[in-house]
């Protein structure tokens, strides 16, 4: 404790020069990046049924993350919390799931720091299997101004602190990340489900391991089930790959309508020794919008977007009314100024509402200042942590059907590292489109 508050007390006498300070104080290890992990924001469950409900809190395999406050200066705070990891999870990999974090941010388990974030507003995932043991775990962090104030974007609703923020076990032979889609044939009358599946084994030596996934129609109806066992070495991840031919799709097609549109059921699952140990349900729709001759195309259909800014409310039920009434107005494409909630893609996804997801960047002050380093988005030395938001944004919503489109950000002016921002997000997105306003004739927009 002593450790933290001297920190925190000396963090608070150099915040007008924070930034290099900082990196002094507390030095890093080299590994520390490789902590951080992009990808779909999985939410592993021990069983079917609660796979199903959805709800993280009865997962079998997580625990809520909803640190204390340890000690507070201005604008600056250590929080912290001590959790009991069971004996099983030592034989396994464990991740933080942080969200709602309200600020800048220090991470430290058992005190090894772990990460610095300077994004407030994207959830973020870490790897702490290499820092956690059985028994009594302490997790704290420092809550600080970010280095990047002049790239963040305002929050439009307060949440409650650490909100869906948790930590979560997988097995050391378990699914690492996944993509999927349910595209249409080369007749566009039945469909296809691409479905790719990285697999993980954390163990030293070769083992093997089985992935399968079922999918159900929108009424109801089993469709398909698989299951395939691959050799994975050790320490490594590789990828299982299906593309089952999913019939009579195209009258279930998904598309912005006035009623819902229908949804098929995904279910995702790794097993073991004929034991199945861990399931990630979603929910896609037939179709997956696609940048075509500088359009966006939906079933050979160009969209009309009627676009409305909008982000998430506070809860669920409240978001769903407002979208309703959205969509009552002759509204389908939502634009959020950041990433949001999971459950609001999940929600968007459900009632046929399109998104042009948007990273976490919001420079407008000097947007017309194209100097080196006149806008942040100019700025050479601000590169990597534009990437990081746009990629963070990406792994994020990838999955979901009703992510139509990228933002790079909000209107923040024009540079290299929106440059940069676009060309990586163009390396890994094949399909959709992505888009930046403030590009303003320049090649780093698709629209």
């Amino acid at each position: 404790m002593k450790r933290y508050i001297l920190v925190l007390a000396a963090l608070c006498a150099v915040a007008t020069t924070y930034g290099q300070q900082f990196w002094e104080l507390n030095p890093q290890p080299a590994d520390l990046s490789a902590r951080r992990i992009y990808r779909t924001e999985v939410v592993p469950f021990d069983t079917r049924h609660d796979a199903e409900a959805g709800k993280i809190e009865n997962s079998g395999y997580s625990i809520a993350f909803a640190p204390t406050v340890i000690a507070a200066s201005g604008e600056m705070a250590i929080v912290g919390q001590t959790l009991e990891i069971p004996y099983a999870w030592t034989d396994g990999v464990v991740y933080l799931h942080l969200e709602n974090v309200g600020s800048a941010y220090s991470l430290f388990v058992n005190d090894q720091p772990v990460a610095e974030v300077e994004d407030p507003l994207t959830p973020a995932e870490f790897h702490l299997t290499p820092l956690m043991h059985q028994g009594e775990n302490s997790l704290k962090m420092i809550l600080r101004p970010s280095r990047t104030p002049e790239i963040n974007p305002a929050p439009t609703v307060e949440r409650k602190a650490f909100a869906e923020s948790y930590l979560y076990y997988q097995e050391k032979r378990s699914m690492r990340d996944f993509e999927l889609k349910l595209i249409p044939d080369s007749l566009h009358r039945d469909g296809i489900l691409r479905l790719r599946m990285a697999t993980q084994n954390a163990y030293n030596y070769e083992e093997q391991i089985d992935m399968g996934y079922d999918i159900y129609s929108p009424q109801g109806k089993l469709l398909d089930f698989n299951i395939r066992t691959i050799p994975v070495p050790g320490r490594s991840i590789d990828t299982v790959k299906f593309d089952p031919f999913i019939y009579h799709v195209n009258e279930n097609r998904w598309q912005h309508s006035a009623k819902l549109p229908p949804v098929y059921k995904v279910m995702l699952f790794s097993r073991r020794q004929g034991a199945y140990k861990e399931y990630m349900p979603l929910k896609i729709g037939f179709g997956r919008a696609r940048l075509e001759n500088s359009k966006i195309v939906l079933h050979d259909t160009v969209l009309e977007l009627k676009k409305a800014a909008y982000n998430a409310a506070k809860d669920r039920a409240t978001t769903l009314t407002e979208i309703k009434a959205l969509k009552v107005k002759g509204i389908n494409t939502l634009c959020p100024s950041y990433p949001q909630p999971r459950w609001f893609y999940e929600l968007c996804t459900e009632q046929g509402m399109y998104v042009i997801d948007c990273a976490a960047i919001a420079a407008p002050e000097k947007r017309t200042d194209r100097k080196v380093g006149g806008t942040p988005s100019n700025d050479p030395a601000l590169v990597e942590e534009y990437i990081e938001r746009v990629k963070a944004m990406y792994y994020r919503s990838r999955n979901y059907t009703s992510v139509i489109a990228y933002s790079l950000g909000s209107p923040s002016g024009n540079g290299y590292c929106m440059y940069k921002a676009y060309e990586w997000l163009k390396s890994v997105e094949k399909d959709r489109a992505v888009i930046y306003e403030d590009a303003t004739g320049e090649w780093n927009t698709d629209l």
